[in-house]
């Protein structure tokens, strides 16, 4: 019972992992002995999260700059990372996008880049990525695909995203198809939707422009917890997930969100 979370020597790839989430759930897998694979459309910020979180938290993180709103980007990711591995433990679909403008102003290219990253890259990445993960699993101990949605995707959101909210809610039904799917082939799929994080998508919503490093403190203060979610509160949860605690845990959507949800 004593190795009940561990996730050491695992394998995982987080996409969108050079910054937010992403980045907070690649540091707690390298922090626990996992080998991490990060990948974000920006090359150069890709490579120096992977340097710069590998010499933080001595593990190996290894960047693979793609954009999986497309399928190009998606075959690269695919091809590069075989290059490299013949299996994966771990999947993190983390990857999103978010467009914010009126109704009467909301642009279809905004629709269609939410949409495609959100939804259409999830499926056809964990699709190209079936084998490496059907290698991998097994009755004792499963592969894993996480899909990190939203709680805009649960409740109405206080911004004017119009394309965000429904896109994860589809991605948190997609969840539960591809669960129900892929259990018997020894991969468990499971959503977290996470509430406030100090990330760059919500830093934009609330005024702060895209800056991160700021004080956060009144954004929080409207959460029932009273603060903003932390690396420790997001990627506990999906090392739950990746380990043996979590391997009876299917086609759920988890929220991470201080009651959030729980509380409207």
């Amino acid at each position: 019972m004593k190795d009940l979370f561990s996730v050491e020597g695992k394998v995982a790839l987080v996409t969108g992992g050079s910054r937010g989430i992403g980045e907070m759930i690649a540091s707690g897998f390298l922090a626990n002995g996992v080998k991490v694979y990060i990948s974000s459309r920006k090359s150069e910020v890709c490579h120096e999260t992977a340097k710069r979180i590998s010499k933080e938290f001595s593990g190996e993180c290894i960047a693979i700059p793609a954009d999986i709103s497309n399928m190009e980007g998606i075959n690269s990711l695919f091809t590069e990372f075989s290059k490299k591995e013949v299996q994966l433990d771990i999947l993190v679909n983390n990857a999103g996008a978010s467009w914010g403008a009126p109704i009467e102003e909301y642009p279809e290219s905004g629709w269609d880049k939410v949409m495609d990253t959100n939804v259409k890259g999830v499926f056809f990445l964990t699709q190209k990525l079936l084998q490496h993960l059907k290698k991998a699993g097994t009755p004792e101990d499963p592969s894993r695909v996480i899909n990190i949605g939203s709680v805009d995707g649960i409740k109405n959101s206080a911004f004017d995203a119009f394309a965000y909210g429904p896109s994860k809610s589809a991605l948190h039904h997609l969840t539960r198809l591809l669960a129900a799917k892929l259990v018997k082939e020894n991969i468990i799929v499971n959503a977290i939707a996470p509430g406030p994080f100090p990330t760059w998508m919500l830093s934009t919503g609330v005024g702060f422009k895209g800056e991160t490093d700021v004080d956060w403190s009144e954004v929080g203060k409207r959460n029932p917890r009273g603060r903003m979610g932390t690396m420790e509160d997001i990627a506990g949860l999906a090392i739950f997930l990746s380990s043996r605690a979590g391997a009876y845990t299917v086609g759920e959507t988890i929220t991470c969100d201080g009651g959030a949800v729980a509380s409207t």
